[in-house]
């Protein structure tokens, strides 16, 4: 039997994809107006076609509401506040790179200022820095955090999937009005984070997410990242 062609996309249908992309930006200020389990569920099922290496679908997801997330939020805003027991946290991974060089530095200096900026936050008020960065272990106020695990067996190649997954997640969520913050500032309390979960120990913490609908009133909403035009980073051959 042949295999059935996939259906060409109308151009309202690209467009309506194209949306979802390019407005998928990293929130920090959300809503308190709860997202419907349908809606989650309708969202994580779509991100499953998320593509990943002979279908090995190395993701696995806990979903916080109520209780449950505002319990993980307390655990980690006391460490996160409290010196002595930061000191002995420490990332399970390296997200980020050792040794810093242009343009990535650039980049990352230029998003941070940027935000600080809007939120009338100066280079020395590290009070307010400290504050601003605690805002992450809220959620920055979604009525739903999510949780990404993987199996410690799993390597690079799916956890190059995962990435995937992830951004499927969000252009889901976007299709649906909802916005998104993913988030790497969870990795320093990964121990917190998966006993809290009761994840097993065969499991590793990959990053977590906020998931709702974005305050519009709030001025950090307005950051809009730069992007490399095509032309900076795509070589054409042939």
């Amino acid at each position: 039997m042949k295999p059935t062609p996939a259906p060409t996309p109308t151009p309202e249908q690209t467009a309506a994809v194209d949306t979802a992309i390019t407005t998928r930006r990293s929130l920090r200020a959300f809503l308190p107006t709860p997202v419907p389990r349908e809606t989650i569920e309708e969202i994580l099922s779509v991100a499953a076609r998320a593509p990943s290496g002979t279908n090995t679908q190395p993701w696995k997801v806990y979903v916080l509401t109520g209780e449950a997330k505002t319990g993980l939020s307390y655990k980690i805003r006391a460490a996160h506040d409290d010196p002595a027991a930061l000191a002995t946290l420490n990332e399970e991974y390296a997200y980020y790179p050792t040794d810093w060089k242009s343009p990535f530095i650039d980049r990352r200096r230029k998003v941070g200022w940027d935000l600080y900026g809007l939120l009338e936050i100066g280079k020395t008020d590290k009070a307010r820095m400290h504050a601003q960065h605690g805002r992450n272990y809220d959620f920055f106020d979604a009525p739903v955090g999510l949780m990404f695990t993987i199996d410690r067996v799993m390597r690079q190649g799916s956890w190059l999937d995962y990435g995937m997954f992830l951004q499927s997640i969000m252009v889901a969520a976007r299709g649906r009005g909802l916005d998104t913050c993913p988030q790497a500032a969870f990795l320093q309390f990964h121990s917190i984070i998966m006993a809290h979960i009761g994840a097993p120990e065969n499991e590793q913490l990959v990053c977590g997410m906020s998931l709702g609908f974005a305050d519009p009133q709030a001025v950090e909403n307005t950051l809009v990242t730069e992007r490399e035009p095509v032309s900076g980073f795509a070589h054409f051959l042939g």
